[in-house]
């Protein structure tokens, strides 16, 4: 697709030549941890880039789970996506108010559900209003649309699956948390949730994969892979708190060529708060 900054991001120019284009739909996906006291729907109700409707990732979520935005089922995400008018065959562009944060997240959850043409904005909201691009306030309403989920089960890592991986080393899995929360040193912001990491587990924070906003270049990203020694030959499983962030690493993976294997959606909100599962503090 012209425009694209890989095969799964796309420029904020091209955007702004395609706006209105009847195959494309644009998604706000701004999400915020409680501690950046910040609501993406707020937000959205503010400002957006025209035409975009807002996907709400605590809404769109199973419910029943116990643990915050886990995936739906899929008969409850297509209902979803009918509501917001996005259906088979769309291209569908997701942007979030951080630049690159939850909306890898939206990438995800669409590749989950087997959405052939899902990208990122590169540079979010922030790049389009930096650059002066139109904004619009209020609801978008969308003519309803049929979205047929295609349930992709192998790009989805439950606690056994990871628990497998640490154990027989068959895929790394890599925990894009800041430092001090991996390391232990920093409290969890979930309540019940230990402090800590995975035995076995990588630290490689989702930060040093974002430059200004964007997603780093592919050597700034090489690089950070090896400071947390993944070798990016191997499968990956992607973790982080709540199954947001670690998103962000398995677009910078394919980004440079590298098929994560999976992202673990309960990520750290499910093992730190399961007493039967080990935990390490300090350094990897």
């Amino acid at each position: 697709m012209p425009g694209q900054t890989s095969r799964h991001l796309v420029s904020t120019d091209w955007l702004a030549g395609h706006l209105g284009d009847p195959d494309l739909v644009v998604v706000d996906s701004s999400w915020y941890l409680p501690a950046m006291n910040r609501d993406g729907f707020k937000e959205y109700q503010a400002a957006h880039v025209p035409g975009a409707v807002y996907f709400d990732i605590d809404e769109i979520s199973d419910h029943g789970a116990g643990l915050p935005h886990m995936l739906p089922p899929p008969d409850a995400f297509a209902l979803h996506m009918r509501r917001l008018g996005i259906g088979d065959g769309m291209k569908i562009v997701a942007y979030d108010g951080a630049g690159i944060f939850s909306a890898a997240r939206v990438w995800w959850t669409f590749r989950v559900f087997g959405a052939k043409d899902a990208f990122v904005l590169d540079g979010g909201l922030p790049k389009w209003r930096a650059e002066g691009r139109p904004v619009e306030a209020g609801m978008v309403s969308r003519k309803p649309a049929t979205f047929t989920p295609r349930f992709n089960p192998d790009l989805v890592a439950d606690i056994d699956r990871v628990e497998q991986a640490l154990t027989t080393g068959g895929a790394q899995v890599v925990d894009v948390r800041p430092a001090e929360r991996f390391r232990g040193e920093a409290a969890e912001p979930r309540p019940g949730v230990r402090s800590g990491h995975m035995p076995g587990s990588l630290n490689v924070p989702f930060s040093s994969v974002i430059a200004n906003g964007s997603l780093a270049a592919p050597a700034q990203i090489e690089a950070a892979l090896a400071a947390g020694g993944v070798d990016p030959e191997k499968p990956v499983i992607t973790s982080c708190g709540s199954g947001v962030s670690a998103a962000i690493l398995s677009l910078a993976l394919e980004m440079i060529g590298r098929k994560p294997a999976a992202l673990y959606d309960g990520s750290w909100a499910d093992w730190g708060s399961r007493t039967d599962k080990p935990i390490a503090t300090g350094p990897k």
